[in-house]
């Protein structure tokens, strides 16, 4: 430990010995006041429920009324006041005249204290006044006949000596268990001090510090984000680069201290406490911004404590991103029209060389009417300049595949309200005509149809082949990532299919025979401008 600064043991013991002793000081200046309040307001109930008895004992009330010896009144107050060690017990008639008293000659006598008028016109209430005995706290009751009429009062007493003596009883507990605390405490501060340096591996505060802030420098310097959960969910810690993620997915507000399900629905950390290990390389959505994202669970003396999440560089997540948006299909297409044109081209040169002009100009014919009605189809069924763009290309790699692709659409396909759901279409069919161009490679008949289906804000997608088709156990596998029927390194086509179709809401049927060929069938909501509404509905 350096010179000048104090121990964490020592600071520790002085900090919580302070603490407990003014906390239990206050305690006991707010607590005994209301022990000498709540001691009277006892005392004063006790009373009360005495002069109640009393008021309503026959025996009293008959001999207020006349039927028996008011001087029976006497003897069972005497008796009262003893099994109940009450101060006094007097009962008066309407004037005001005892007809019992623990000094028998004031038996007969007015009433002294100068308190007793408003018991005598019905009123029950508490009193301290001086009468013919010591002060002391009073409780007024009037006594009633059966019929209601007031014939009398009771008024019990005890005494104020023996009400200070149960305050300072009940205050003397408190000193005693603020005394007590106060021990506790400074046993407790030992303990503790000791406890804390053993889980610090006896660092000293100042040494913590410094290593708190390495730690935070080098996290913030990590260009990763990096996601922290404790074993409830509850986000710990977050890195500058993680931040800068959320803002971009419109997630705001700083995460540390909420659960990660409330902070961001679709993030699984909490999933990965619970089943307890690793996840690499996992693909997630968030607001729109595909992930790449490393999940390790943290264990402390074999127990978990938490997990950290960590997101892809910048690089990896761009690659990720080319394949979900098409760039590599969009390239795969126009090298195959490319490839269809200087096949063409080769044909015309032949035939140019031969000598073959007419058939030359019937073959350029022929192709031009052949490419100028596709073209045309397409383009004023399907107004989304990219994906008419994208189907003409697929026709041709078709064509190229040596398979029979037609596309139909009965009614034009507008633009979409949102321009992601082009770049998932793309995914969705693309993906689709291909597997299902692998499908029917081996087969006789080489037949692809794509049929598109718009109406009441959904987009139907049908892809039929000719292909061999699939048994029931194959298709619950054709999804997975990493599953494929020819060889390693691929498996990515439908799986990438199944999480385009999920961001966009949709749904996917799949139907498929052997030897009876495979319909895939997806269903998308599609939203479109109010303005291409209307021109959709003046095409129908």
């Amino acid at each position: 430990m350096k010179k000048g600064r104090w121990s964490l043991q020592s600071v520790i013991i002085v900090f919580v010995c302070v603490v407990v002793a003014l906390s239990l000081l206050i305690t006991d200046m707010l607590i005994s006041s209301r022990v000498a309040s709540g001691t009277k307001e006892s005392q004063a109930e006790k009373a009360g429920n005495i002069a109640r008895m009393v008021a309503h004992s026959p025996l009293v009330i008959e001999a207020l009324s006349g039927k028996r010896d008011e001087k029976e009144i006497q003897k069972f107050a005497n008796e009262m006041r003893k099994v109940t060690k009450v101060y006094f017990i007097v009962v008066m008639d309407m004037n005001g005249i005892r007809k019992s008293h623990p000094e028998s000659k004031m038996v007969g006598k007015p009433f002294k204290g100068g308190d007793q008028g408003p018991v005598l016109k019905g009123k029950e209430y508490t009193s301290i006044s001086k009468g013919s005995l010591k002060p002391s706290l009073r409780y007024f009751t009037p006594i009633k006949d059966a019929a209601g009429r007031q014939v009398g009062a009771v008024a019990v007493g005890i005494s104020l000596n023996n009400v200070q003596k149960a305050v300072h009883k009940s205050r003397t507990g408190v000193y005693i268990g603020t005394v007590i605390g106060i021990l506790i405490g400074i046993l407790g501060a030992v303990i503790l001090a000791r406890y804390i340096k053993k889980i610090l591996l006896g660092l000293e505060p100042f040494a913590i510090s410094k290593l708190l802030e390495e730690r935070s420098a080098m996290l913030q310097s990590v260009h990763e984000g990096i996601v922290a959960v404790d074993q409830e969910s509850k986000v710990t810690l977050v890195n500058r680069a993680a931040l800068k993620l959320f803002e971009k997915a419109g997630l705001q507000g700083n995460p540390i201290g909420k659960s990660i399900e409330e902070y961001m629905s679709s993030h699984r950390l909490s999933d990965l406490l619970k089943k307890g290990k690793t996840e690499l390389d996992e693909e997630q959505n968030l607001n729109g911004i595909t992930l790449l994202i490393n999940r390790v669970p943290v264990i402390v003396g074999n127990k978990e404590v938490g997990a950290i999440a960590t997101f892809r560089d910048k690089t990896e997540m761009q690659l990720l991103a080319e394949q979900l948006t098409g760039v590599r299909i969009y390239a795969d297409a126009l090298r195959a029209q490319a490839h269809e044109f200087m096949n063409k081209l080769h044909v015309i040169m032949g035939m140019v060389h031969m000598g073959y002009y007419e058939k030359v100009v019937d073959y350029i014919n022929e192709m031009v009417g052949h490419r100028k009605s596709e073209f045309s189809f397409v383009t004023n069924k399907v107004k989304d300049p990219v994906l008419a763009g994208f189907i003409i290309g697929k026709l041709s790699y078709a064509r190229e595949s040596g398979v029979e692709l037609s596309v139909s659409c009965d009614l034009p396909l507008p633009l979409p309200a949102n321009a992601n759901v082009s770049h998932g279409l793309i995914t969705i069919v693309g993906n689709l005509v291909d597997n299902a161009i692998q499908a029917v490679n081996d087969c006789p008949t080489k037949k692809i149809a794509v049929d598109f289906d718009y109406g009441d804000d959904i987009l139907t997608i049908e892809v039929k082949d000719t292909g061999k088709g699939m048994g029931e156990e194959l298709q619950n596998q054709i999804f997975q990532k990493g599953f494929s029927t020819n060889g390693e390194n691929r498996g990515l086509g439908l799986y990438l299919v199944t999480q385009a179709i999920n961001k966009l809401e949709g749904e996917l049927i799949l139907s498929s025979k052997r030897g009876k060929g495979t319909v895939f069938t997806v269903y998308i909501p599609y939203k479109v401008r109010g303005e291409q509404q209307n021109d959709h509905r003046d095409d129908c």
